[in-house]
């Protein structure tokens, strides 16, 4: 057997290892005698480039085989630079090659990317076919590709849309401050109050006040207003005031504001209309609600307490804005 000695002792699994390592020396062995051969070969073929040159050897091997004899300044000068000119040339042409090369490497690239992308398209196969459309034909393709895929006759209001939804919310914003400033405007309008200061008889008298005010409010300006004219508004306070329009009580940190924009009824008439005025009719329709408004009363809390059984102050009960009243009554409950 090549290679083992006549004293060689071994199992049969080494002896077929070594025969496969002698196998591949001998291929190894094979390649190298077919590099060299080639090598020699290509020395003396006409180029520029040659295997293992560096680019001073390549010139002055090419300047050599093109100045065989002798030759002027000129003529030496002349194709020194011809060879230099030609070598960069052959450079020049390999660097464009070796650019086309990855440029198409790249654009494949992005080709089988916009293909995996895009796979749920049902013209994701014009792609995977071989189109071969230019950068400035994908790039259109890039920009639109949000878009694809949608059709505008179908209604998608119902679908979550962050833009849209971002813009109702700005409109609801503008809208409610708008909102918000025209209330500020209602709550400073003027509004005339007529009203009677009830001792057992009205005392009537009428002053101004705003829409936005309070029950308190306006009882402390009707206070500053009788207290010249009666004693015992002058030594009482504000909370012992009690404010009764259309028999209800209506409690202190109730607004005019409340009254008009809620449309409150009353017992005996609407809440939110403050002056007085008859309902005059030239024929009687009991289907259509008489349109009346009493003058409100100003009375002092232990007058009622001393008073409320007797009429009108037996028919008043506190102001309850969850309470609707059907009808107008006059007397009675």
């Amino acid at each position: 057997m090549s290679g083992m000695g006549d004293g060689y002792v071994g199992t049969a699994q080494d002896a077929v290892r070594i025969r496969r390592l002698e196998k591949q020396r001998e291929a190894e062995r094979r390649k190298i005698q077919e590099l060299k051969a080639k090598t020699a070969s290509d020395k003396g073929q006409p180029g520029l480039l040659q295997f293992g040159s560096s680019t001073s050897e390549i010139l002055e091997t090419a300047f050599k085989k093109e100045t065989v004899g002798l030759v002027t300044r000129e003529e030496y000068v002349e194709k020194r630079v011809n060879i230099r000119n030609k070598f960069e040339e052959e450079e020049k042409e390999k660097l464009q090659k070796l650019q086309r090369e990855e440029e198409e490497l790249q654009l494949q690239k992005r080709r089988k990317r916009k293909i995996r992308g895009n796979s749920r398209l049902s013209f994701s196969d014009d792609f995977e076919n071989g189109s071969d459309e230019d950068d400035e034909n994908l790039e259109p393709r890039k920009l639109g590709r949000d878009k694809l895929g949608k059709d505008p006759t179908v209604e998608t209001s119902f679908l979550p849309d962050s833009e849209r939804e971002a813009e109702e919310q700005a409109e609801r914003e503008r809208l409610k401050k708008q909102w918000l400033r025209e209330q500020e405007q209602i709550r400073s309008e003027p509004l005339q109050i007529t009203y009677s200061y009830w001792d057992g008889t009205g005392h009537r008298r009428v002053i101004q006040a705003r829409k936005g005010d309070r029950i308190g409010e306006f009882l402390r300006a009707v206070q500053q207003q009788l207290a010249p004219e009666f004693r015992e508004i002058r030594t009482t306070s504000v909370e012992n005031l009690l404010y009764v329009k259309e028999d209800l009580i209506i409690p202190h940190q109730h607004s005019f504001y409340e009254l008009i924009v809620n449309k409150a009824r009353g017992k005996s008439g609407p809440l939110f209309h403050f002056d007085v005025h008859e309902d005059v009719r030239t024929t009687a329709d009991a289907t259509i609600e008489k349109d009346e408004s009493h003058a409100g009363k100003v009375v002092e809390r232990h007058w009622y307490e001393k008073n409320k059984h007797i009429f009108p102050a037996s028919r008043w009960e506190i102001y309850d804005p969850t309470k609707k009243w059907e009808r107008y009554t006059i007397h009675g409950d």
